[in-house]
């Protein structure tokens, strides 16, 4: 049988990561500055990805499908390196393929004679990633962690006196990193949301006084975070259940940034209600590029 598969151009690729918010199965990952396939086994071959690309490095190929093969899959993953191996192995993990997984473990091993890198070290790193998923994911159904309890911050009346010295932060909320974030409390009822990548209020002075005031606050970075998945369902919560006024995504000039308008856009076009979207671009050397409703 015939099987279409995302095949990727690396001497295109740039690494911009602006493929990987759109690849809803996770198969895309960036390594060692590359897009790479890491699980042709979630590859639905739909291609949401290549209108993504600006490069032009990413196409659907069709070509025979035998049976899936993990060791076939795992052959491959070594040609590219310790770092595509390891990504591929947290994938299998995390979707609970665990036969594939024991499969390609096992041809490593076989062949770990002739690895630049050793299986041993590999199986540690793993497990140590599995045991430290399964605490975040009991913390957070147990809210048990103090750095991610919700808590509303209360200010005093701004002092004239003080402010032309001292900035007055605008931070209305606590947590405010998208993994950690309740979509479900109380001070999200009604708010206008805004939603930053990592790097903005870095580079903008004014981020506090003209863009956060009187909004709450939601950060994630569209090109490193992992499981961006679990954001579109949060931003699908925050607009049906909390049912936010509006929403200002604010990202940096570069172009894996727009991976979080995308997420927003997804989130927006699955949820059962409207609401208004701002994109706010800020440049490297903190000035506003554009802004616009879209």
């Amino acid at each position: 049988m015939k099987r279409k598969i995302v095949k990727i151009n690396e001497d295109l690729c740039n690494g911009c990561g602006e493929c990987i918010p759109n690849c809803h199965e996770g198969a895309l990952q960036i390594i060692d500055g590359k897009a790479r396939l890491v699980s042709d086994l979630f590859c639905d071959g739909l291609g949401s990805c290549l209108g993504h690309c600006p490069t032009g490095a990413i196409t659907i190929e069709e070509r025979e499908a035998t049976p899936y093969d993990e060791v076939a899959v795992m052959k491959e993953m070594v040609a590219k390196g310790e770092n595509t191996v390891h990504q591929h192995l947290r994938h299998l993990m995390e979707h609970n393929e665990m036969d594939y997984f024991r499969q390609g473990m096992e041809y490593l091993r076989s062949i770990e004679a002739s690895l630049p890198f050793s299986v041993e070290e590999l199986e540690k790193k793993l497990t140590l990633h599995k045991k430290q998923k399964t605490m975040e994911e009991k913390e957070e159904m147990m809210c048990g962690c103090p750095g991610s309890a919700a808590r509303q911050i209360r200010r005093e009346p701004e002092d004239t006196a003080s402010a032309a010295t001292v900035q007055r932060s605008e931070l209305s909320q606590w947590p405010i990193q998208m993994h950690l974030i309740n979509p479900a409390a109380s001070y999200f009822q009604g708010a206008d949301l805004l939603v930053a990548a990592d790097c903005v209020a870095f580079a903008l002075g004014n981020f506090h006084a003209s863009f956060l005031k009187g909004k709450k606050l939601v950060i994630a970075c569209p090109k490193l975070d992992s499981h961006k998945e679990v954001y579109i369902q949060k931003f699908i919560a925050l607009i049906n259940q909390a049912r936010v006024n509006t929403v200002t995504v604010m990202m940096m000039e570069v172009p894996c940034c727009g991976g979080l308008l995308q997420l927003v856009q997804q989130a927006v076009e699955q949820a059962s209600r409207k609401v208004p979207v701002k994109a706010v671009y800020v440049s490297i050397q903190g000035e506003i590029l554009e802004e616009q409703w879209v």
